[in-house]
């Protein structure tokens, strides 16, 4: 079949209005009313509705539109209106319709559908509005946090998935058969590597993915999920904090400039978003402590905090909220101490609000040789697995610190989601390897 037309995506089809276009996608939903049928059409790029009038159409086409499935790829063409009743504020005035590949008996339908079904087609269910509508703020985060460091001047040094140790503990690692006889690891953290880096570089980021095998099936928790680990030679807890507030307005300012249809979408409050500026507060551990006792929630100094400790702290503030100087034994030990308090560390994590947790943890890293040695031995590790990292304090060492974001974290709280498995095209956590 013949399409008249310009080629066009839906997401630019403000620009052609009153042209005749060519949409290629999916049908994503159909109604009739008499003599007309309404199409609404997805390309990736957006969604449009398609207004097929008898009139208009010899009845071979009018006909197939009648017996379209859910999920059937084709290539139609039309003339663009604007109307504002439209949720893009266009349709399309339909001429021609062509079947590229049929659909039948579509599994994901109108109708509500248990999370396990839908997880189990996840690779059908991210073609929903809403799913669709993640991915494309999850694109825009990852864009915006590259654009972020490439802008100031960071070295995208990219750092080992394969690794023969542990960043902070050997309890939650992946064990990989790697040739032979050897073990290697699924890489919890770039961070060692990229602390190489910066000693070669300056400014550095590594990005990718990272595995944690926590048996976690907590909302916050994946098995395998992506970030971004800055590292600064020369830097120290203040400046960290510093780029790590940065970066959250960043992120945030460019989702909320660009992705104002996903978020509309997904039904978020963006005055929620809108607030998220500089600067956040900022508390000690021990500021927290009290903040929560003085709140009710009981919590002894020295433990680590939990999913309900975070949210009420969190929700204390309208932004986020940087918290510094935890207790030293719940902390990495790679984590510099405060030299006029050793018992805890010179390190940060920043909550964000609303209830989604920690979405940052960095520090100043130990720069000494004699005490990075040890905590080594004080954590059990094997001192061999980490003679190169001991490098970096016999050879030139200096004050340098970074932190770790996690990208799906982020997307969730921005995207005002329950979960984080919504915030990956494919989530792998404790039950969950297919597809």
């Amino acid at each position: 079949m013949t399409h008249e037309g310009t080629l066009a995506y839906i997401e630019d089809i403000a620009r052609h209005e009153g042209q005749r276009v060519i949409v290629r996608g999916w049908l994503h939903a159909r109604r009739s009313s008499g003599k007309i049928h309404f199409l609404t059409v997805r390309d990736g790029s957006g969604f449009i509705q398609g207004v097929m009038s008898k009139a208009a159409v010899d009845e071979e086409t009018f006909r197939l539109a009648d017996h379209l499935t859910q999920e059937s790829s084709v290539i139609a063409s039309g003339t663009v209106r604007a109307d504002a009743r439209a949720p893009g504020g266009f349709e399309l005035d339909l001429a021609t319709l062509e079947v590229v590949g049929g659909s039948a008996d579509y599994p994901i339908t109108p109708k509500e559908h248990g999370v396990d079904y839908l997880m189990d087609r996840r690779h059908l269910w991210i073609r929903s509005e809403r799913q669709s509508a993640v991915l494309r703020v999850r694109a825009e985060v990852i864009a915006a946090v590259r654009s972020f460091f490439d802008d100031r001047g960071f070295i995208l040094a990219d750092t080992p998935i394969f690794t023969p140790a542990a960043c902070e503990g050997t309890s939650t690692l992946f064990p990989v058969q790697y040739f032979d006889e050897t073990t290697a690891y699924l890489t919890q953290s770039g961070q060692l590597y990229n602390e190489a880096n910066a000693m070669a570089l300056g400014r550095v980021y590594c990005f990718g993915p990272t595995f944690r095998a926590e048996k976690s099936k907590t909302r916050r928790h994946l098995s395998e999920f992506w970030m971004v680990e800055p590292e600064v030679a020369f830097a120290r807890l203040d400046d960290v904090i510093d780029l790590a507030e940065d970066l959250v307005v960043s992120v945030v300012t460019r989702v909320l400039e660009r992705r104002q249809t996903e978020l509309k979408r997904l039904d978020r409050d963006v005055s929620k978003l809108e607030l998220v500026k500089k600067p956040f507060p900022r508390i000690t551990y021990d500021d927290a402590v009290k903040m929560l006792n003085d709140k009710g929630q009981p919590f002894e100094w020295g433990g680590d905090f939990g999913a309900p400790d975070e949210t009420l702290l969190a929700n204390s503030f309208d932004r986020p909220v940087a918290v510094t100087r935890y207790p030293s034994k719940v902390k990495a030990f790679y984590m510099e101490p405060d030299p006029q308090r050793p018992d805890v560390a010179l390190c940060v994590d920043v909550l964000a609000p609303e209830g989604y947790g920690e979405i940052i943890g960095g520090s100043q890293r130990i720069a000494d040789y004699d005490l990075l040695l040890r905590r080594i031995k004080e954590h059990d590790l094997p001192k061999e697995a980490f003679e190169w990292y001991l490098d970096l304090r016999r050879y030139g060492t200096v004050p340098h610190g970074g932190f770790g974001m996690g990208i799906e974290r982020v997307v969730t709280w921005i995207c005002g989601l329950d979960h984080l498995r919504e915030a990956i095209p494919y989530a792998r956590t404790l039950n969950r390897l297919y597809p």
